[in-house]
């Protein structure tokens, strides 16, 4: 495995191939928590690992340098999967000074016991020179925690960019022209959609920066470093920062008895009567990870709940919770579903959430008691044209 990057620097962290959540994310294609190691007349580290996988670390480390004779341990970013493993290294590492900005300083105090570490607080646009090479620090606050920072070396044109850019996958390899670029495209726009959607502004704000600087790799917290497609991934989070629409609908549903499930389907046939991609998903079989993803993208979409103890199925309730706290935006859609003996409940509760989303209301919700008619039925296909309509307008 190659893991050099530049002459002097390379990646010291962690492959988790097995983890499977991340905090609610599926990550089906596990992940890694990147660290990395530059030798210079001073040495430093940035940013440490998960708390478990703190020993290996150190391991590979120990490989290229001793650890006695570490200057600085950079923390970009005090999550506890970039942060865990500062306690033993600290205790590892005697001479290193941790390095961060003020908050991030604050939030590792309250995570952990920090008596006796040394600390070298900088700001927005410090420098520390290592040597050959300089670090220069840029806060990017809420990408995606407020005490958040990216790591430049200007000598080698190297960002260490946290989070943004990162994807959560395990590889062998640990560069972007190593693996299929639709691939870990794809997880990039999942990892955007899961993790840091509802940061679009100051995601926005920090890719302004970022464009000015002069960049010939990007070194993220998780996933593969990027140093042969910087231009793709620049302009897929041109398109995400923003949740640009394309041609796409969405038709998002629970069903008890199958009457929501056959408006979904009525619905999802009118849309598919337009030239757009269309797509169904079960809740119940389909993990919020993967609706998360495909809404990051969509011009329009349908959500349907029948009633379950006058509100909405429990595991729809879940899904629009998570969609609900990712805040996508240019979105249009509306909500359907069935009821019993009182209109109030899924489809009513179901357009209330959607109207909290700010989600363009295209019109009222489309209700069936207990079973769906073939009037109903037809109002879900002409409903599905026209969000079919309306995406058309994206292609």
């Amino acid at each position: 495995m190659n893991i050099t990057l530049k002459d002097g620097i390379d990646w010291v962290g962690y492959i988790d191939w097995t983890v499977r959540d991340f905090h609610g994310y599926k990550t089906e294609s596990g992940s890694t928590y990147n660290a990395y190691l530059i030798r210079d007349e001073k040495t430093a580290v940035i940013d440490s690992v998960k708390a478990p996988y703190v020993e290996t670390y150190l391991k590979h480390i120990a490989a290229l340098t001793d650890l006695g004779k570490i200057d600085y341990m950079v923390c970009n970013h005090a999550e506890p999967d970039h942060s865990g493993g500062l306690p033993v290294f600290m205790a590892a590492c005697p001479q290193a000074e941790l390095v961060c900005n003020a908050k991030c300083k604050t939030t590792l105090e309250k995570y952990y016991d920090t008596v006796g570490w040394k600390w070298h607080v900088v700001a927005d646009g410090d420098s520390l020179s290592l040597g050959k090479r300089s670090l220069t620090f840029i806060d990017t606050p809420m990408v995606h925690w407020p005490e958040s920072m990216f790591t430049y070396v200007p000598e080698d044109k190297l960002l260490f960019s946290m989070d943004a850019f990162g994807q959560h996958y395990a590889s062998a390899f640990r560069f972007d022209d190593e693996e299929p670029l639709e691939v870990i495209l794809q997880e990039a726009k999942a990892y955007y959609a899961n993790i840091v959607m509802l940061y679009g502004r100051p995601i926005a704000q920090t890719m302004e920066r970022a464009a000015a600087l002069d960049i010939e790799m990007i070194a993220p917290s998780h996933g593969v470093i990027w140093r042969s497609h910087i231009k793709e991934v620049f302009k897929a989070y041109q398109n995400y920062v923003v949740c640009k629409p394309r041609p796409k609908v969405l038709v998002v549903y629970a069903t008890m008895w199958q009457s929501t499930e056959k408006m979904a389907l009525a619905i999802l046939e009118g849309a598919q009567e337009c030239n757009v991609e269309a797509h169904l998903f079960n809740v119940e079989s389909t993990h919020m990870t993967r609706i998360a993803t495909e809404v990051l993208d969509c011009a329009a979409i349908a959500i349907g709940s029948p009633t379950l103890n006058n509100g909405i199925m429990p595991s729809m309730a879940g899904v629009l919770c998570y969609l609900k706290g990712l805040r996508p935006t240019h979105k249009k859609g509306f909500a359907f579903g069935s009821y019993g003996w009182s209109k109030r409940g899924g489809p009513t509760e179901v357009g209330a959430v959607i109207e909290e989303m700010k989600i363009g209301i295209m019109r009222e919700p489309i209700r069936a008691q207990y079973v769906p008619t073939p009037e109903i039925l037809e109002e879900c296909r002409e409903a599905g044209r026209a969000l079919g309509r309306h995406a058309e307008q994206f292609a």
